[in-house]
């Protein structure tokens, strides 16, 4: 028998700074062990060492002795800015999504991807100061229900084409250099429901399995990056600390831009330079892709369950 050898596939050459890029749900910071331990997702994200990171299930709210903001904690214990995108803001506190990032913060914006009568969802959508190029990043966590995430699809893809149109009509003096849009898009089916649009619109994103994070099996979440920019490598942090840490294993991701005339890539980790001091920065007001329903407060928070 003749043992075809598959051949690799020539990725495009890149230039500019390389990027480590992630997305993982902390699960609150309750392991599976059920324990509460913020200081332990912090260790991860030291481990993964990345440059941007879009979080789930992130939580403030007072919750018996627990009372920790954990955008603020993250945010010191990695010295990386923080962006607030809650879902929910109530008596509590507040719960949702973050971005973690070493970069300048430009500007941002939530959008609320609710469906009436299911749990609060929305997306932080950021630019970022990327040394000369301005790097627009999606951070997102879809719902349970194969209904309610092809309806997030398309408010998702709504908006970035709604901020497409107003970079063109600004001059090109907004509209990013390149766009990468990650998060929980809680879809175990491969390539069904909404994510043949966003395959459709970004490119089609690498699907490693990383729930449940002691036996992956499900490729619920995902990385996009849309051309300019590319993906090098796409890879699934399994360390040992990670596999207890959270019900997700963290997804991570090289990236870089597209160089003119682009053959290969073979381009190494480049380490960031400049990291001013870490803060908190909260999310302009949430623009609503419903109707007239209100948006999701900025720093606000809520419950999650996958």
């Amino acid at each position: 028998m003749t043992l075809r050898r598959r051949a690799k596939r020539a990725l495009p050459e890149t230039e500019g700074p390389t990027l480590v890029v992630a997305t993982y749900n902390i699960h609150r910071c309750v392991g599976v062990d059920r324990r509460y331990d913020p200081a332990r997702i912090a260790a991860v994200l030291r481990e993964i060492d990345a440059d941007v990171i879009g979080l789930q299930e992130v939580d403030a709210r007072r919750l018996g002795e627990r009372n920790l903001d954990q955008w603020a904690y993250l945010s010191e214990a990695t010295g990386m800015h923080a962006i607030v995108g809650a879902n929910v803001l109530d008596h509590r506190g507040r719960f949702g999504n973050a971005i973690l990032t070493r970069w300048p913060v430009l500007s941002t914006r939530l959008h609320d991807l609710s469906v009436p009568g299911l749990e609060p969802r929305g997306a932080i959508d950021a630019d970022l100061a990327v040394g000369e190029r301005r790097l627009r990043v999606v951070a997102t966590h879809f719902g349970l229900r194969d209904a309610e995430r092809r309806m997030q699809t398309k408010r998702l893809l709504d908006a970035l084409a709604d901020a497409e149109d107003e970079g063109e009509e600004e001059n090109d003096q907004t509209r990013p250099d390149a766009i990468l849009v990650m998060g929980d898009l809680n879809e175990w089916r491969g390539r069904r429901g909404g994510i043949r649009w966003l395959d459709g619109r970004l490119g089609r994103a690498p699907a490693p399995r990383t729930f449940p994070s002691w036996c992956p099996v499900l490729p619920l979440d995902k990385i996009y990056a849309a051309s300019p920019a590319v993906l090098c490598e796409t890879r699934v942090h399994r360390s040992a600390l990670a596999r207890v840490a959270s019900d997700h294993l963290p997804l991570c991701a090289t990236m870089r831009w597209h160089a003119a005339g682009a053959v290969v890539a073979t381009m190494p980790h480049e380490p960031v330079t400049e990291r001013p001091s870490p803060r908190v920065v909260p999310a302009a007001a949430a623009v609503s892709l419903r109707g007239n329903a209100p948006g999701p407060s900025a720093g606000a928070r809520g419950r999650r369950r996958s």
